[in-house]
């Protein structure tokens, strides 16, 4: 499927779009409380009469089976036609569920956990993403948690039909969210660039993200730059289509019990092993390389990151280090947890994405990163 995308010069156009469903057959999944800060409310309201839209906002920051459980019994009571879910990613992930979920006669568990097979019939949505950094826009898949293990459920009628670019929705946002947002978005740049499932397609993406978020994300959080903001929306979404043909690596492997377990987000959990791994993978062999005959093509994709980061092999983990806490992200463990269950999380490690890294990664590498100070 082929998106719309809409910039926010081009609102009649989603005047237009959104002139095409009757009011009564429109589904809103919003957050809690950035709904109103992010003036994402007033966004909506401003597009129909106030509070006419039936809307699910009950469900947690890191969505779990319940809440779409809730979410799905909620939509079945009417014929909905478009899911408009405006929000963080956790919001655009649950309106993606919801809209794949809704149609399924099979198990929702059964689907998720790979069980059973669903089909591909969903209902039309625009998502409108309020923060510049998950690129769930972009994707053909979302997030689920069960018993605090994460799943991610993938298939192309995932992908929403339209989407809607504004950064107007970033200005209101803290300097916290903006740097745990955008650094997702840089993780995605970077493990998108090195993945062993990377084409050249993706290859541009990446980059044009991975520059835009490199000139551009210290000054949207510490001064709440306006253009920068707007170009690491753009940089997010760029980040969001690299991966969706990529999908993740190493980082984001190892960052999700730090969300289950430890409460950080998850922007900043996939960061806290990013220069760890950025020069992990810079020293990847033709004895330890999972992509075959792959070395010069992997250090060749790592080099044009060095590049724009104007760092070489022995300077790139200090200069990106330096480039996070600048954002005012903490990625030494010690000082971040002070009684961290390495068990936990050497357990707890989503296998897939690992098999995505250049370089073979196993326990003792994993323990590696665990004890020492990143």
């Amino acid at each position: 499927m082929t998106q719309i995308v809409i910039s926010d010069n081009s609102r009649q156009e989603l005047f237009d779009i959104l002139s095409e469903y009757s009011t009564e057959n429109i589904f809103l999944v919003h957050g809690k409380g950035s709904y109103i800060k992010s003036g994402a409310y007033d966004f909506i309201s401003q597009l129909f009469e106030k509070d006419t839209l039936t809307s699910f906002s009950n469900f947690d920051v890191n969505p779990n089976i319940e809440d779409l459980r809730k979410g799905v019994e909620l939509f079945n009571k009417r014929n909905y036609k478009l899911i408009i879910a405006i929000g963080g990613g956790s919001v655009l992930d649950m309106a993606k569920l919801i809209g794949v979920m809704a149609s399924q006669y099979n198990d929702i568990e059964g689907i998720i956990n790979g069980d059973i097979a669903f089909d591909s019939k969903n209902i039309d949505l625009l998502a409108i993403p309020t923060t510049a950094g998950t690129g769930a826009e972009a994707t053909h898949f979302a997030v689920v948690y069960i018993n605090k293990v994460k799943y991610s459920v993938a298939h192309n009628a995932i992908l929403p039909k339209y989407v809607y670019l504004s950064s107007e929705f970033t200005m209101s946002a803290n300097k916290e969210v903006t740097a745990t947002t955008g650094a997702d978005a840089l993780a995605q740049a970077m493990e998108s660039q090195w993945s062993i499932n990377a084409t050249a397609e993706s290859e541009a993406y990446s980059l044009k993200a991975f520059e835009l978020i490199w000139k551009n994300l210290d000054a949207a959080v510490n001064d709440n730059n306006c253009e920068a903001k707007r170009k690491m929306m753009e940089a997010s979404f760029l980040a969001g289509k690299a991966i969706n043909i990529t999908k993740t690596t190493a980082p984001h492997a190892i960052s999700y019990s730090f969300t289950s377990y430890y409460g950080i987000a998850h922007g900043h959990a996939v960061v806290l092993s990013l220069p760890f791994f950025l020069k992990y993978n810079i020293g990847v062999t033709n004895q330890d390389c999972t992509l075959e005959n792959g070395v010069s093509i992997i250090k060749s994709r790592i080099g044009k990151l060095l590049n724009i980061m104007h760092a070489d092999e022995n300077s790139a983990h200090g200069i990106l280090s330096d480039f996070i806490s600048e954002i005012g992200l903490e990625i030494n463990l010690s000082d971040l947890i002070a009684d961290l269950d390495k068990e936990l999380i050497m357990h707890n490690i989503n296998l897939e994405r690992l098999n995505n890294n250049p370089r073979k990664v196993n326990h003792n590498t994993i323990k590696r990163f665990l004890n020492k100070d990143n």
